[in-house]
């Protein structure tokens, strides 16, 4: 296996389709980085019309056209678990596209999104599991694209995808996971419960490694990343981020605490 390209292997990861192909394709390249067996050498330009892999029968759809999730009923739990699991769906995608579309830097960050693209398959993992146990599958429920969209508006600069990608999409993750776990408390869904404990524990560090990046490519250009940060939020955003935020787990997210006075106000 030597001389193989992680940047080769993440492509092929990131167009696969199929959930349970890509899953067992994202540790195994996992395992491949670990073991060194994988170079950072590339052999190809970036594809910018590319597709990212998803299920065939999975229908995307603009936000507004979804319904609300009750969880008081299997099909409203199960259209919720499915929500998240497609989130999840998306990371794995947006790890690899990381890895595939940003060339040429510190092998570190290769390593960190090959950490998060394993994590994220394995959270995926899970939901599906309990998708399965409540008689659905990934795909039976409609989903929107938010996430990619914003990686192909972010596709032309790591800096920007660090800020707007984890520092913002993700972030928001940290803010309603605890309420989302309080609702599953409410029906007594112990396992779902479990597993948003688990990704809630991991999407703390994968927003941190996004601050490190967003502030490593701030630092080698001379720029002050928190006026960077919301200079990026104006720019590509209709409106700041809204909703209370999880100020104790941004912190440990790599968020500073002017960063979370400003956004606080706004």
């Amino acid at each position: 296996m030597e001389g193989i390209s992680l940047t080769d292997t993440a492509l092929h990861c990131l167009t696969i389709c199929d959930p349970e192909r890509k899953i067992n394709a994202t540790q195994q390249v996992a395992q491949l980085w670990k073991e060194g067996k994988l170079t950072t050498s590339y052999s190809f330009t970036y594809n910018t019309q590319l597709t990212p892999g998803l299920p065939q029968n999975l229908r995307l759809v603009a936000p507004k056209y979804l319904s609300r999730r009750r969880l008081h009923s299997l099909e409203g739990r199960a259209a919720f678990i499915h929500a998240i699991a497609h989130i999840e769906f998306n990371a794995i995608n947006l790890a690899w596209d990381a890895i595939y579309r940003f060339q040429g830097l510190p092998e570190t960050f290769y390593s960190h999104w090959v950490q998060v693209a394993a994590e994220e398959a394995h959270h995926f993992y899970l939901l599906n599991i309990h998708l399965h146990s409540l008689g659905y599958q990934y795909g039976d429920f409609s989903a929107h694209n938010g996430l990619w969209e914003m990686a192909e508006k972010t596709a032309y600069d790591p800096m920007v995808r660090m800020a707007l990608v984890p520092r913002v999409l993700e972030a928001r993750g940290l803010d309603v996971t605890p309420s989302m776990i309080e609702r599953l408390r409410a029906i007594e869904d112990l396992r779902a419960i479990a597993i948003l404990e688990i990704i809630f524990r991991d999407e703390i560090n994968h927003v941190a490694i996004g601050s490190y990046w967003f502030r490593y490519f701030c630092k080698i250009r001379n720029l002050n990343p928190e006026d960077t940060f919301f200079s990026l939020i104006k720019k590509f955003l209709k409106s700041s981020p809204k909703g209370v935020l999880n100020y104790d787990a941004r912190l440990k997210a790599g968020f500073s605490e002017q960063e979370l006075m400003i956004l606080a106000q706004v």
